[in-house]
């Protein structure tokens, strides 16, 4: 009698344990669950502010070059003549606009769609392939902006340096709204191109966890 009670007693010990043990399996399962998401939403986050200021930048660079424009006069042999600055007087300005608002664009559908799934509670990337295809369209972009800010910046430097060996002047001397513009441009075009590679970076840390 005395054994079969003490039997009743370990079997009713070790289910109560088992139960301790499955409802701590379950706990910690749910709690990294709970931890993988939240760190997912952080990503997820840092990917859409990166967006969103790449298209920031892109929009001010184009805007500070569209507006990149003066009107004065120069004097060469005591002779005076009108000097018009305009940024599409240079193929390297257009482009640099062209290539800005192309950032821009994709800049803005990657927010939306991000944005989108984000209150969603989705992923913002839904799957490898589309990871891959932003990976390779931010690089892309990238070196564009890159190229463009460099064509640019060469530019602005003749503008400022003036022509060795011929008496052209220091441009800016003369329009410096028109190049003040123009470097504010530059400079956001290449913070863009930054913050296009950081999100290129963002891409490789999400394919890296998936």
């Amino acid at each position: 009698m005395v054994t079969e009670q003490r039997k009743a007693e370990e079997i009713q010990h070790e289910s109560k344990f088992t139960a301790l043990e499955t409802t701590a399996t379950i706990s910690g399962s749910l709690a990294g669950d709970a931890a993988k998401t939240r760190r997912r939403r952080r990503v997820d986050a840092v990917q859409l502010v990166l967006r969103g200021l790449c298209m920031a930048a892109s929009v001010a660079s184009i805007s500070f070059m569209v507006t990149a424009k003066e009107s004065s006069s120069i004097e060469i042999y005591l002779i005076q003549f009108p000097l018009q600055s305009k940024w599409s007087f240079s193929d390297s300005f257009e482009y640099l606009v062209g290539v800005a608002a192309a950032v821009a664009a994709h800049s803005l559908l990657q927010l939306l769609i991000g944005t989108s799934r984000f209150l969603k509670m989705s992923s913002v990337i839904p799957s490898r392939n589309h990871a891959w295809l932003l990976f390779a369209g931010d690089q892309v972009f990238a070196y564009a902006l890159m190229s463009a800010g460099s064509a640019a910046s060469g530019v602005t430097n003749l503008n400022r340096t003036g022509v060795r060996h011929t008496p052209l002047p220091n441009f800016c001397k003369l329009v410096p709204k028109f190049c003040d513009h123009v470097a504010i441009s530059i400079v956001f075009t290449f913070t863009s191109c930054l913050l296009m590679a950081a999100s290129a970076v963002q891409d490789v840390i999400w394919l890296s966890q998936h």
